[in-house]
């Protein structure tokens, strides 16, 4: 049996910037940046003692960015639109080489990036990285392309708003005309006619609040007639996006994190990853997703691995964690997809969601952990881990770019503090980590360590207790989430609570559970809570109470053994 997917989503840019004192909107100079060789040996065992099986190196591809790379053959970006100074990972400027801040050598990029994929495998671990179809750089231009490739809208007849074969949609007739000024640096920024911006913006006035750093891809998609398609023959676009993945897919990568999926016709999927998959047949696609209708839709048609499971569990837990929902809805988010559940990625924080320790979440990084064992424990399927998460990071710096918004930067150059005090200049030896944060990460370790050495999680069948506990005046189900897993002779009963306070509940536990796992209760002779190791009662039998005691915000583990089930 494979094991569980534990991914561990890390920015490098910010992952080995050592830097104490940052300066709001500072330079690369001022601030400094993390590099690839930040993940030494040491670090990625680090990593990977934590549980981790794969590794999400995000923003490595070649963005546009404020500082100047034209030393190196590297065209400069017009900073008028490049938002924050390091600029963003998903403003791709060339999707055939690596960003220049992030190695020690600007000619040794790629080179550089090799080695993080071979350090990282010996390490025992799987690489993902990003890829971004949907839109590119405004001033999108590859000196890194391989031979016989041509940039996108090189070969455009821009006097149409839309052609089969262009690569981007055009404003025939107007300049790019946002709502804030194109001067910089004594420079204007000057672009005739105008391209749509990325996020659907198909006229030429994007404004702040728009992806207006970025051009939309055109795929193919009619969207000023209603939508009507074009897609035989095989759009240039198509072709262009197939060549990059499997650019990078020849680099011994073992996923692609796919970005804003559901922009792009799932059609081009269907097309385009059985292309990959045919020759490297082993690597993963993940998709950012964010629409429930389209999910089935996206896996068996468009051959995606796993889908973001955003607006189920992720709104779901976010809301439990709050107040907002009761404990109870999280049983409507796996029915849901039920169906697909192994394929549905779990996670709490990423780069585009709020930190759960900032003011604008939960305020508390304690809050977390009943979620987290909701969301690792729950299903077979992955769940993925957001660099500094285990540490509590709050995300309430005012890093630039990005403001105080209880988001970790992607704009700008920064040293994540929490980040700087576990790697302790790659020693990992805890020296500089608080009581609270060494405390913290324990606790995400043993819950991300069991993902894969305890069976009845890492593939075990799962039961939901809530329909029994609804009405049950010893158990509150608007705090607190119970089910059970099972596989062989190991069952497990896991229990979170979502309240504030130490509470003592008895779960009821009804005779279908055992049927349905095939267990005898009276069979059982050994149980023990996984996350204290402490010894509980062993006594089962059908349609019984079982006594707990968990603390405020966390759950319970218990495992119970039995010779024979």
């Amino acid at each position: 049996m494979d094991n569980k997917i534990v991914i561990y989503q890390v920015l490098p840019r910010l992952f080995g910037n050592d830097c104490r004192n940052n300066t709001p909107n500072g330079s690369i100079e001022e601030n400094g940046c993390g590099k690839l060789s930040a993940f030494t040996k040491k670090a990625l065992n680090e990593i990977k003692a934590m549980g981790i099986t794969h590794i999400w190196f995000t923003g490595l591809l070649e963005q546009a960015t404020q500082t100047d790379y034209s030393a190196y053959g590297i065209r400069k970006d017009h900073p008028a639109i490049v938002k924050g100074k390091a600029g963003s990972p998903y403003a791709i400027k060339d999707y055939y080489d690596i960003c220049p801040d992030l190695v020690d050598r600007v000619e040794n990029r790629m080179p550089e990036f090799e080695q993080l994929v071979e350090r990282t495998h010996q390490a025992g671990m799987k690489v993902i990285i990003d890829f971004v179809p949907n839109h590119l750089a405004r001033e999108y231009y590859s000196d890194a392309k391989p031979e016989g490739i041509t940039d996108p809208g090189a070969d455009d007849n821009k006097q149409l708003a839309f052609a089969a074969d262009n690569n981007f949609y055009y404003i025939p007739g107007q300049a790019f005309a946002p709502d804030f000024p194109l001067m910089a640096e004594g420079n204007v920024y000057h672009e005739f006619p105008a391209k749509a911006t990325g996020n659907d913006c198909f006229h030429a006035h994007p404004s702040r609040n728009d992806w207006y750093e970025t051009v939309k891809l055109n795929y193919g998609v009619d969207y000023l007639n209603n939508r009507q398609t074009h897609f035989c023959p095989v759009p240039d676009t198509w072709s262009k996006m197939a060549d990059i993945l499997l650019f990078w897919a020849s680099k011994q990568i073992d996923g692609f994190r796919c970005d804003m999926v559901e922009m792009v016709p799932v059609e081009f999927w269907a097309w385009a990853i059985p292309r990959v998959k045919t020759k490297y047949p082993e690597i993963i696609f993940i998709a950012e997703i964010y629409n429930p209708g389209q999910y089935r839709s996206y896996l068996n048609v468009g051959h995606f691995d796993y889908l973001y499971d955003k607006v189920g569990l992720y709104d779901t837990l976010r809301d439990v964690i709050a107040g907002r929902q009761p404990a109870s809805r999280i049983t409507h988010c796996w029915q849901s997809v039920d169906d697909i559940q192994a394929q549905m990625l779990n996670f709490l924080e990423n780069h585009d969601e709020q930190r759960i320790a900032s003011r604008f979440f939960a305020s508390d990084p304690l809050k977390a952990r009943p979620a987290l064992v909701v969301s690792a424990t729950l299903k077979r399927n992955p769940f993925m881990l957001y660099f500094g998460q285990e540490l509590g990071e709050s995300g309430m710096d005012n890093e630039g770019f990005s403001g105080c918004d209880g988001r970790t930067s992607i704009f700008d150059y920064w040293s994540v503090s929490s980040i700087r005090n576990w790697r302790n200049r790659g020693n990992f030896d805890g020296k500089l980590l608080t009581a609270e944060q060494k405390d913290l990460r324990n606790y995400y370790v043993r819950i991300l360590q069991l993902c894969n050495t305890q069976p009845a999680i890492r593939q075990g069948l799962f039961f939901d207790l809530m329909y029994a506990n609804l009405d049950n005046p010893d158990f509150n189900s608007d705090k607190q989430f119970a089910f059970m897993r099972c596989h062989e002779d190991e069952l497990l009963l896991i229990v979170s609570n979502f309240d504030s306070v130490d509470v003592a509940v008895r779960v009821f536990l009804p005779t279908a559970v055992f049927d349905y796992f095939g267990t005898n209760p009276d069979r059982i002779n050994q149980a023990n809570e996984r996350l204290t190791n402490r010894t509980q009662p062993a006594m089962l039998k059908r349609d019984c109470y079982y006594p707990l005691s968990i603390k405020a915000n966390d759950a319970v583990i218990v495992e119970f053994h039995s010779s024979c089930f």
